[in-house]
């Protein structure tokens, strides 16, 4: 796992830099980082960075010059993947006293939308909470069946109505039902189209609007590159995001997309997928992420 990110600065932090080679050095490392899914954005902050870091020092001697980029690109990750402001989503559904903690999933079809809602339903259960399910993706009609296939095998029931009718009035619907029961939280699945269809995030944002989540959490596809980037900066900038799940890291993940979607947002990474099993949910560690990048051999 983030094999291919540790190579690109393994191989940048064992180069013999001089003051001549720096430029070219840093435009080689700029083009490794593209073709491993860092976005050009992120490509650039890191670039300048390591540039900024070089000011008026003496450039040659290759241990000083290790040390030098090693913790270098250590501090620029870790600020890159060092939020605005942390979630824990256990304390913030504790703080809710006034109805159901609501959060609305957001992504395209095939990132593991559905299947990463079934794994958080499932981790909030064995903590103790009682949750609902809003099955508010009404385009598609196998969206339905398939949030209903995996809600009941972790034991949460789900509001849905007919194929067609308003997401809206799904999520609507799902709500009042945790108030009438004290149910403590309530995961409203969304509709998968392409963020292209304008259709979809005037729905997206009639959802957001009646459901008045307290979480709206992006779920992007770690192996998708630069097209989870793209999908967030559209949810983003069309409906809003709080927080972001990566599936798929047990996969061979290039790694760029965690570094570009947290640049990209703003936003903590608050779980990762790591198979296909309910329990196959971690919380995201940006130590042990960072770790994994930068050990250098």
């Amino acid at each position: 796992m983030l094999e291919k990110l540790k190579n690109v600065f393994s191989s940048f932090v064992k180069k013999t830099l001089t003051e001549k080679k720096l430029d070219d050095t840093i435009n080689d490392l700029r083009l490794l980082l593209l073709s491993n899914d860092v976005a050009m954005d992120t490509a650039d902050e890191i670039c300048k960075n390591i540039i900024e870091s070089f000011k008026g020092e003496q450039i040659g001697r290759l241990t000083s010059t290790k040390n030098t980029l090693f913790e270098t690109l250590k501090e620029i990750i870790t600020q890159i993947l060092t939020p605005e402001q942390e979630i824990n989503i256990v304390e913030e559904i504790n703080k809710k006293k006034d109805g159901p903690y609501v959060i609305v999933f957001l992504g395209v079809n095939g990132t593991g939308k559905t299947t990463t809602i079934a794994k958080i339903a499932h981790f909030l259960k064995r903590k103790g909470f009682t949750i609902v399910a809003a099955a508010a993706d009404t385009f598609r009609a196998a969206a339905i069946e398939q949030l209903s296939y995996h809600m009941d095998n972790v034991g949460i029931r789900v509001i849905k109505h007919e194929y067609k009718s308003d997401p809206a009035s799904v999520a609507y619907d799902a709500i009042n039902h945790a108030k009438a029961k004290n149910i403590n939280v309530v995961l409203v699945d969304t509709a998968g189209r392409q963020v292209t269809d304008k259709n979809l995030m005037i729905e997206m944002q009639k959802i957001c609007r009646i459901a008045q989540p307290d979480l709206i959490v992006f779920v992007g596809d770690s192996l998708a590159g630069n097209d989870a980037l793209y999908q967030a900066k559209e949810f983003k900038t069309k409906v809003g995001i709080d927080a972001n799940v990566l599936t798929k890291l047990d996969a061979d993940a290039k790694g760029g997309a965690a570094l570009s979607i947290a640049f990209e947002t703003k936003k903590p990474i608050i779980f990762i997928g790591v198979g296909q099993g309910y329990d196959d949910l971690k919380y995201f560690n940006r130590d042990q992420f960072i770790s994994n990048i930068l050990e250098i051999t």
